[in-house]
């Protein structure tokens, strides 16, 4: 089993808003074969608290406008770690030294990456921002 094409699709659209608000190192994993919760594990990262509350801004507008909104929201005020539950896509967006530390691709290290289709265009914004700093 894989995720489906409407999982994929969301993670696709959150990806690129999250692109949109300069997120750092923005990856898919399939998890529908591990997870019976979700299909698609969407983790995005940024420098500072500020910043990743723009990028939660940022995904939770896009997805609003196909009238998607999470049924959890966990992690906002901290701005550390935010968790966003759309079911069948769970969506981190952290503090790059809270992705280092807990790892999430390393403990997802089984699972097919989703290609995002953001192109060069988001990856050379990502790598612009990560630079200036």
């Amino acid at each position: 089993m894989t995720a489906s094409d409407s999982s994929i699709t969301i993670a696709r659209t959150a990806a690129k808003a999250a692109a949109d608000k300069i997120a750092q190192d923005i990856v898919a994993l399939d998890v529908s074969e591990r997870l019976a919760l979700a299909d698609v594990f969407l983790i995005a990262s940024a420098p500072s608290e500020r910043q990743v509350n723009a990028i939660v801004d940022g995904i939770e507008e896009e997805l609003a406008k196909q009238d998607l909104r999470p049924v959890r929201r966990e992690g906002r005020s901290g701005g550390r770690w935010v968790l966003l539950d759309y079911s069948d896509i769970v969506i981190h967006v952290q503090h790059e030294e809270d992705r280092v530390f807990y790892a999430l691709e390393r403990l997802w290290k089984d699972c097919p990456v989703v290609d995002l289709q953001l192109g060069d265009d988001a990856s050379a914004k990502a790598t612009a921002s990560s630079e200036s700093e």
